[in-house]
């Protein structure tokens, strides 16, 4: 629909929108959710400007009180609650839960007035867009498209602009509903989806991804913004790897591994053992176990449990003899590199990195003990890892001249063979284990 008959129409369409519009309270039907607003005050809140949370966190802890103070002070002109509603005349810093979180799914309501713009950040970043979408001035930034969209995405990115128009008439209220699992952002306004499963970039470092955790904030600039019903709760790892297996487990995957017995396995099959459903490298025992069917371009999905100090990797493209790291594409590292024994290991040797040949992106494990949900995929000589919804790795061995200690990987530009296992002594576990060849 062209964007000038949009408007019109919407702006035709507003009396009678407002005559038989039913407002829904945010989640009011979701008892696992719980109100982080009471409604009453900001417990739980505090007024916070745009700031980098890294260079926050590198604050002394007097710098960081004295920024919060200023902060607090500021919102205290430009924040109030009134009828149970958060209220910002447009003005001034924004506001921001004092906790912060990772994995979630949550509501708020928001009414906004003409010519208003504002957002909602998650993890610390800009940001869920708000915003008048009358304002002709701003249609050439998107307004006319609409809110919902993740505004500060690249050009052309997924979920940059929402997917359908669905704000209801200004100064009527809209209910935003968010699922945030890894970096991967799912947004629907008055309950039409308007971003599906776009990765949300980090505004501050677009060269690193979204951060693991951080606030959820409330940004508003341009004329008064009300907010209500901010309910959320916190998606746990096995519940966030089922929605991210769902969203990937498409047709035409082949399941590896049947729960039950290593039947279709090759390679040191005497060194690793089927326990729980899950297979299971023995203690002080490695080498490489593989499945026995060659792959070219591929997509694997697995989930994998580490012990402390845990250290094993995915064979890529392995010959079916010798060091998987080096006689195949390569080694991609399976390591819980937040250990001390790991501390001054080279970036190319963390967890999710081409071992020896590019780095990963390090802090999206899960804790050891909990199961991590990963996603490999392969074309031609390139390699992305995507870790419990987080791209940690996107690499071209096609490129690499340089390799951790000048040793040399004769493998690395093999355009097929094995997947499987590279076993380091440790008892890591894997299950859940479908791979997709890619035509």
């Amino acid at each position: 629909m062209p964007s000038q008959f949009r408007l019109t129409l919407a702006l035709a369409l507003a009396p009678f929108a407002a005559a038989v519009m039913v407002e829904r309270p945010a989640a009011a039907h979701e008892p696992e959710f719980h109100a982080i607003f009471n409604g009453e005050d900001f417990s739980g809140w505090r007024g916070e400007s745009t700031i980098d949370p890294r260079k926050f966190k590198a604050m002394s802890e007097e710098e960081q009180k004295a920024k919060l103070a200023a902060d607090a002070e500021d919102a205290a002109k430009h924040w109030k609650v009134e009828n149970g509603e958060i209220v910002s005349d447009g003005h001034g810093v924004f506001m921001s839960t004092e906790k912060d979180y990772g994995d979630v799914e949550f509501f708020v309501d928001f009414k906004i007035g003409p010519r208003g713009d504002s957002g909602v950040y998650v993890r610390g970043t800009p940001q869920i867009q708000i915003w008048d979408f009358t304002e002709e001035d701003k249609f050439s930034l998107g307004a006319d498209k609409g809110s919902g969209g993740l505004w500060n995405n690249s050009a052309g990115a997924p979920g940059k602009d929402p997917l359908v128009f669905a704000d209801n008439p200004i100064g009527e209220w809209n209910t935003l509903h968010v699922l945030q699992i890894g970096a991967r952002t799912t947004v629907w306004l008055n309950d039409k989806l308007v971003v599906d499963d776009a990765i949300m970039e980090n505004y501050w470092d677009r060269k690193t991804p979204l951060a693991k955790v951080g606030p959820i904030q409330l940004q508003t600039h341009g004329s008064e913004t009300r907010f209500r019903n901010v309910k959320l709760r916190e998606i746990g790892p096995d519940e966030a790897n089922a929605i991210l297996a769902k969203r990937d487990r498409t047709d035409g995957f082949l399941k590896l591994f049947d729960g039950e017995s290593l039947d279709g396995w090759k390679g040191a099959t005497d060194n690793y053992e089927v326990v729980d459903g899950s297979i299971r490298c023995k203690p002080k025992h490695g080498g490489t176990l593989y499945y026995d069917k060659e792959f070219a371009d591929f997509v694997a999905l697995l989930e994998f449990k580490l012990p402390p100090a845990g250290n094993n990797g995915l064979a890529i493209r392995y010959p079916g003899h010798g060091d998987a790291a080096y006689g195949g594409m390569t080694e991609l590292q399976v390591l819980d590199d937040g250990h001390e024994q790991y501390k001054t290991i080279d970036p190319r040797q963390a967890h999710g990195s081409a071992y020896g040949q590019v780095p990963a992106h390090r802090g999206y494990l899960r804790p050891t003990g909990q199961w991590n949900y990963e996603k490999v995929t392969v074309k031609g000589p390139k390699i992305q890892v995507e870790l419990n919804g987080t791209r940690i790795l996107d690499a071209d061995l096609s490129a690499v001249k340089e390799f951790m200690a000048n040793s040399p990987h004769p493998g690395k530009d093999r355009t097929e063979g094995f997947f499987g296992f590279a076993g380091h002594n440790d008892p890591v576990e894997f299950r859940e284990i479908h791979v997709k060849p890619i035509d």
